[in-house]
């Protein structure tokens, strides 16, 4: 199996203060890794240091044979957040647009919407990137009017409209209820056909149901294989106050 993502002996601090170390991580093409743990043990600063938003201050990161950044237009990345306020004046088509023009915030928004910037392919991967994502009847509409789910699959429509090799999700189903988290990763189960997919969630009795992998992530990493993610493991990771909850749907 090639290997898409590759850490070795990584580290990275915030100032002084430790915040990922001696991490090990190899993810293969292919596969569905959820990642988990508990609020600032370093999920999200994991995924920075994959998209090159951070450099690691020891070890070694290699994305798709190269550096996080020589990789990042091979990347899609679905923020749990917009990164423009919602009350921004843009439509659901000009986001996904940004995608494919590899804006993923609105600097230069009005310039790289700008006619002759875009291109009928363009134009034809964002109508197929919402369709896919079950939202083309919506791509008129403002950001601002949106529900939350209907944000967060024009989010991931933004992330696959430039048909990245790697899908990176950080809490897609955080803002959203129960259905509509389903909904979400039924899709992602879909996708991980063509791409493989690294999603950090807080619920790790739910993901297990669709991921290969477990990444517990608190300063320290260990993987696990979905059936091994046991009560002893979430106490560990989380600490022994944590209750287990089953989901029946």
């Amino acid at each position: 199996m090639t290997t898409v993502i590759e850490i070795r002996s990584l580290n990275f601090a915030y100032g002084s203060v430790p915040t990922l170390s001696d991490i090990d991580l190899q993810v293969t093409e292919g596969e569905f890794l959820g990642i988990v743990g508990p609020n600032a043990g370093g999920k999200s600063t994991l995924l920075k240091l994959i998209l090159g938003l951070l450099q690691p201050q020891s070890g070694s990161l290699r994305v798709l044979g190269r550096s996080p950044r020589a990789a990042s237009r091979m990347l899609g990345y679905v923020p749990q957040y917009p990164s423009f306020p919602r009350d921004f004046p843009i439509t659901v088509e000009q986001v996904v647009l940004l995608g494919r023009l590899g804006f993923g915030q609105e600097g230069g928004l009005w310039r790289a919407l700008r006619p002759s910037r875009t291109s009928s392919d363009d134009r034809d991967a964002v109508r197929g990137a919402l369709e896919e994502v079950e939202a083309g009847d919506i791509c008129k509409r403002q950001i601002g009017s949106l529900s939350g789910g209907q944000l967060q699959r024009v989010l991931l429509a933004r992330a696959l409209v430039s048909e990245p090799r790697v899908l990176i999700l950080d809490e897609p189903t955080a803002n959203i209820d129960q259905r509509l988290e389903g909904e979400i990763f039924d899709l992602l189960k879909t996708l991980n056909r063509r791409m493989t997919i690294l999603v950090v969630s807080h619920d790790v009795a739910f993901i297990s149901r669709y991921v290969s992998r477990v990444a517990c992530i608190n300063r320290t990493l260990v993987c696990h294989h979905t059936d091994a993610v046991d009560g002893a493991v979430i106490a560990e990771l989380y600490g022994d106050k944590v209750r287990m909850i089953a989901h029946s749907h």
